[in-house]
């Protein structure tokens, strides 16, 4: 393996009736305090209610911002900047899903910034503070409650970029398995999709040595896989939420890709799809993931054949390296369908039109990909491979 240097300062809040911790974190950092959340569904499950009653309890400042998009938008970002300016906030609480904290992330770095907050996520500017936050999740899916990373979208521009930074990274983050009962069946297919392809990404690396970090890999696709149908089945489950909202951190907090750097070409291609779009980022992962699988299959043969064998239960007995491999591609699509994920771009109806576009946009920085750098013909491919 790589030599490396492992960092997460986030102090996880797991389980039932947890909520209440807040009264106890929140106060650390100060007496004004921004809540974001996104469209409404915290309102209708009653979790809304339950986190004012709280910060009125203890004597709170409040100030929100609502609306947060499934792909977090800078206009946003922007609003809640303005806000925390205005007012001194001291601390904000994220209620929500993976887009509720990314854009949250965004908001609390460029609160301390006199630019625009674009600069982070175009590479123009680096954090060097952030407003302290915490978040409370509701949907299994980015991970982003334990990790120092956000992805924005600028709508009038059409790009979508990832960027991070250890200013960022939640001071706390609650997880309560009841918040997710009312997700619903599409929402929480995307969230084992999104789960699934943070693992993948990672999975392929160019690091030698790495049993452990394999084992582990395997282990937690396995749990997930498992887990899913049954979820699928009973989505008021609180043991299948459980695994499934644990699995989600675990997936992209850190602990995975020790030792390597994972390739992550997947999600570019799939920021250029959804900034041209706007389709669920996980919908474009599982319709993009086993074509990037299939064109880089020749990179390291024996690296996709043993996914086949130890997740997607492939016998190899009398096939090549090769056959295995393709075999756990198609494995891994046949699943993914099986839970109700979309398998191509016409599914979104997207068709070839604006192909060269998003190429060109996820080209912006260069040849990209660590276990399979691609150029634009690739993505190109790629891209023409998914239409159908």
């Amino acid at each position: 393996m790589n030599k490396f240097s492992f960092y997460n300062p986030v102090k996880l809040i797991f389980g039932k009736g947890q909520l209440e911790q807040i009264q106890k974190e929140l106060p650390k950092y100060g007496k004004k305090v921004l809540v974001v959340y996104g469209g409404g569904s915290i309102k209708k499950n009653g979790l809304y209610e339950e986190v004012m009653t709280i910060l009125k309890a203890i004597d709170l400042e409040i100030f929100e911002l609502s609306g947060v998009e499934p792909n977090p938008r800078i206009s946003t970002a922007r609003r809640g900047i303005e806000i925390c300016k205005k007012e001194n906030i001291d601390v904000i609480l994220a209620v929500g899903g993976g887009s509720v904290i990314d854009c949250t992330k965004l908001i609390a770095a460029g609160a301390k910034y006199d630019g625009d907050a674009w600069d982070f996520v175009s590479r123009k500017a680096i954090p060097e503070a952030a407003i302290p936050f915490g978040t409370v999740l509701t949907l299994a899916a980015t991970g982003s409650e334990m990790n120092s990373g956000s992805v924005i979208t600028n709508e009038e521009t059409q790009e979508k970029y990832g960027w991070g930074s250890p200013h960022v990274f939640p001071k706390f983050s609650v997880l309560d398995p009841t918040y997710t009962f009312s997700v619903p069946q599409d929402q929480t297919v995307y969230g084992v999709v999104d789960m699934m392809s943070h693992i993948f990404e990672q999975y392929f690396n160019n690091a030698t040595n790495t049993p452990v970090q394999d084992e582990m890999c395997e282990g937690v696709l396995r749990a997930i896989m498992e887990t899913a149908p049954k979820l699928l089945n009973d989505l008021h489950s609180y043991e299948h939420r459980e695994t499934i909202l644990f699995s989600g951190t675990i997936a992209l907090n850190g602990m995975l890709q020790m030792g390597y750097q994972g390739d992550w070409a997947s999600h570019n291609i799939e920021h250029a799809v959804s900034a041209v779009y706007d389709i669920p980022h996980a919908g474009g992962l599982a319709i993009l993931f086993p074509h990037w699988m299939r064109h880089n299959i020749e990179v390291d043969p024996e690296r996709f054949a043993r996914l086949a064998v130890y997740v997607f239960g492939v016998n190899p007995e009398g096939k090549t390296v090769i056959e295995i491999a393709n075999e756990g591609i198609n494995n891994l699509r046949d699943y993914w369908t099986s839970l109700g994920a979309p398998e191509t771009l016409a599914d979104y109806k997207i068709d070839s039109t604006n192909i060269d576009l998003m190429v060109e946009k996820a080209m912006v920085n260069g040849k990209f990909g660590n276990f399979a750098p691609l150029e634009a013909s690739d993505v190109r491919t790629i891209l023409k491979a998914s239409l159908q």
